[in-house]
């Protein structure tokens, strides 16, 4: 009887180590190497105030796939084209899905969003009207005359602006860009102007827009510890919805007018009024709600406002530190353009140096470094490596566009490289990624593409450069810093000196 209890007791002793045992083993997966982090903090510390830059300097240390404790939030960072491809190719819709940010949840803005909506239907609907309703080749060409008249707009606010300005100041550049763009969107989406830099600032809808981006920008700590989000530390929920509220105030009571139009079919409608992207989604027969039409319009001046002034200011900033690249460009503009002509977006095939500097500044300064952050649906075993489910996935674009196992001179601002290469930055090559690449790349890349060429274009074609007088090319600040896009730390000022073609 004791040598029986005594087997048993062995056995159950046995059967209970090899369980222990067994767990362990399984618990303990492969993960990414990290850097050693604080309790509590994790690896806050590790950012800096450039973290786009400071997480691709970990790359050195720790390799391509990085893993980082941000607060409470798991994150895995890709530092690398050859990761990124991996990536976007094999595993996209594992990491479909989205990091909801606590701002972006204001007024359920993100339900609505193309951009943070789940992958599911309603984002299918989002995304078909976007490329084979909206953002295609056909409705962009019956909207050129609207770009060429706000780009018109903003060459002559210039002309004024340079006219008070004196004394060997510059003007605000990226000021005028972002206004320009905001008024094309503006007209694009619901056939008015939005914007005037006479108006301090502009209209309510303009200041409320500027608000939600600045917001939506912030660093926020409800992110990194969710527990704390009722508290509200930084205020940013406050100010977001306050924002929110009152650009979906704007907005909302400019579809209903539309509605009311159409309904009574007013002269504006039965005439040959130009039809215009707000038009497009009435007319979408799976219908859309008015709240998720209006988030559509707040998100469309969201992704292309901000991410045209800062990649022109970039480029121009460039320019201006390699004149010869300027006199090169102007040239190549002199050239196919002609005197006293404008640049006409049918020019634009024919300027393969200006294509390059877009391509080269994009690669350098990539707008949203992080692109928008994905998130893990699932347990994954990506390149070896266990990623838990919800783990924070960032690509660093910025890290990407200088990794050195694909561009020669990654830190040089070097267009030529792009002369005679079919590389670009419309998903397929996963070295160069601005816009992102897969299912949830930027749909609205082909408008981007066309306003940043025929923007940069004018603003070289119309006007010579020159920095202002007590600033030399060789010492301009290159610091960069992080919000809702990356932008100079610094804002470009320079003097636009008007051309006699």
């Amino acid at each position: 009887m004791e040598i029986n209890w005594t087997i048993s007791l062995v056995v159950l002793i046995t059967t209970f180590v090899f369980f222990i045992i067994n767990r362990r083993k399984k618990s303990v997966k492969r993960q990414p190497p990290a850097p050693p982090g604080w309790p509590v903090f994790g690896n806050l510390f590790n950012l800096g105030t450039m973290p786009h830059r400071t997480v691709a300097g970990l790359a050195r240390e720790y390799g391509p796939i990085v893993r980082l404790k941000l607060g409470s939030v798991n994150t895995v960072a890709i530092l690398n084209a050859k990761v990124a491809t991996e990536f976007f190719k094999n595993h996209d819709l594992t990491f479909v899905d989205r990091t909801i940010t606590e701002t972006s949840k204001s007024h359920d803005y993100d339900k609505s969003s193309l951009a943070l909506a789940p992958y599911g239907t309603y984002w299918r609907v989002l995304r078909k009207i976007c490329t084979v309703e909206m953002i295609v080749a056909k409705r962009i060409n019956e909207s050129e005359s609207v770009r060429r008249r706000c780009v018109d707009d903003m060459l002559n606010w210039i002309e004024k602006e340079a006219t008070l300005v004196k004394n060997g100041n510059g003007i605000h550049v990226a000021k005028f860009v972002f206004l320009a763009s905001f008024n094309l969107l503006g007209n694009l989406m619901l056939s008015r102007d939005l914007a005037n830099p006479d108006s301090e600032m502009g209209s309510e809808f303009f200041k409320a827009m500027s608000g939600l981006m600045e917001w939506g920008g912030h660093p926020n700590i409800s992110d990194l510890y969710p527990w704390l989000k009722w508290f509200d530390i930084q205020g940013l929920r406050k100010k977001m919805d306050r924002d929110v509220g009152k650009a979906l105030e704007i907005a909302t009571g400019w579809v209903n007018e539309r509605v009311e139009k159409r309904a009574h079919k007013t002269k504006e409608r039965a005439s040959v009024r130009r039809k215009d992207f707000l038009d497009v989604l009435l007319d979408e027969p799976e219908k859309m709600s008015i709240k998720d039409i209006t988030v559509f319009i707040l998100e469309i001046f969201m992704a292309g406002s901000e991410t045209t002034s800062s990649t022109i200011e970039w480029a121009l900033t460039e320019l201006l530190r390699s004149p010869a690249k300027m006199t090169r460009v102007k040239d190549e503009l002199a050239s196919v353009i002609g005197p006293n002509q404008k640049l006409e977006e049918s020019s634009i095939d024919n300027l393969p140096y200006l294509q390059a500097i877009i391509k080269e500044t994009l690669r350098l300064h990539a707008p949203i470094p992080f692109l928008v952050p994905r998130k893990a649906g699932e347990d994954t075993n990506f390149m070896g490596y266990h990623i838990p489910k919800d783990t924070q996935m960032f690509v660093n674009s910025w890290a990407i566009g200088r990794d050195p196992e694909c561009w020669e001179n990654p830190n040089s601002f070097e267009p030529e490289r792009f002369l005679g290469s079919k590389v670009d930055y419309k998903g397929q090559h996963f070295e160069l990624i601005p816009f992102g690449a897969g299912r949830r790349m930027c749909a609205g890349v082909p408008l981007a593409d066309r306003v940043l060429h025929l923007v940069l274009g004018s603003l070289l074609h119309e006007f010579d450069w020159e920095l202002e007088s007590h600033v030399k090319a060789e010492t301009l600040d290159m610091d960069d810093i992080i919000g809702i896009v990356v932008r100079k730390l610094v804002p470009l000022k320079a003097i636009p000196k008007k051309l006699t073609n």
